[in-house]
């Protein structure tokens, strides 16, 4: 008898996310790998989002419709609680997979015996029409803890997890902007995780990404992360690139902060 293939619940959260969306949208259907589905969280759009979602006439599809705009991380573990998968995965509306990507993700977990999987990614710069990959250097086995506070190479729309994980952990609801870079370093600490040395995701970079509209809260996160973690987590690691890091955004910031004085 045929093994069945492991159920994989992608989840899409989304508020006023037209622009990009049936790219999207369309990168989940061209996968090689079928069983799946969609939780497409709503979180109050006005857009025609909804409109959109209505054309996939697709039993995969799971639509949730949120009266109230919620912070991004508090969607997401709100849409969490939706998921029947085996496995959970996710992917913005602006971002687009490689058409093998639940497939060589999966492929992982059966045969490298990990709890979190994620792949290398393309950086698309819209404005410019230009690609470049997220990391040249290969890596092999596990990924560490302190490799990972070196330099995060973690997307979101570019990882997998084992359901069960989310029975204990949960993105902190404070966040709105590095809600994954909290939770996926934590769980680093106690899980194996593997990575893929290929791009199967594109990350589009664009005006209108919420980290570059709202740099001020991108560094106050940050700040308050290491406020947060400075007694119990990172106390055991070495944090010098990460808060080098900070200094980069806190001066780009500043930088940003004076051209608009001049004009």
């Amino acid at each position: 008898m045929k093994k069945k293939l492991p159920l994989v619940s992608i989840i899409m959260n989304c508020h006023n996310g037209e622009k990009y969306l049936i790219n999207s949208l369309n990168s989940i259907f061209a996968q090689d790998y079928h069983n799946w589905e969609l939780i497409f969280w709503d979180n109050k759009s006005n857009d025609s989002s909804k409109k959109i979602i209505k054309k996939y006439q697709d039993k995969r599809i799971k639509y949730f419709y949120s009266k109230k705009l919620l912070p991004l991380y508090y969607a997401r573990n709100k849409a969490i609680k939706k998921t029947k998968g085996d496995f959970i995965c996710f992917l913005d509306t602006d971002d687009y997979w490689n058409k093998k990507f639940l497939s060589k993700f999966i492929g992982k977990f059966n045969n490298e015996n990990s709890d979190v999987v994620f792949s290398k990614y393309y950086i698309y710069n819209q404005k410019t029409k230009k690609k470049k990959i997220n990391e040249k250097k290969n890596f092999f086995k596990t990924i560490s803890t302190q490799q990972l506070l070196d330099k995060y190479i973690v997307g979101i729309s570019a990882i997998m997890l084992k359901k069960n994980i989310f029975n204990k952990y949960r993105f902190n609801n404070k966040f709105q902007i590095i809600g994954d870079f909290d939770l996926f370093i934590k769980l680093s600490h106690f899980f194996k995780f593997y990575m893929i040395n290929e791009p199967l995701l594109t990350y589009r970079t664009h005006e209108d990404n919420f980290s570059k509209k709202n740099l001020s809260l991108y560094v106050n996160e940050y700040k308050y992360w290491l406020k947060l973690n400075k007694l119990s987590f990172i106390k055991n690691y070495e944090i010098k690139k990460l808060k080098f890091f900070i200094f980069k955004l806190k001066l780009k910031l500043t930088l940003k902060n004076l051209f608009f004085l001049k004009i």
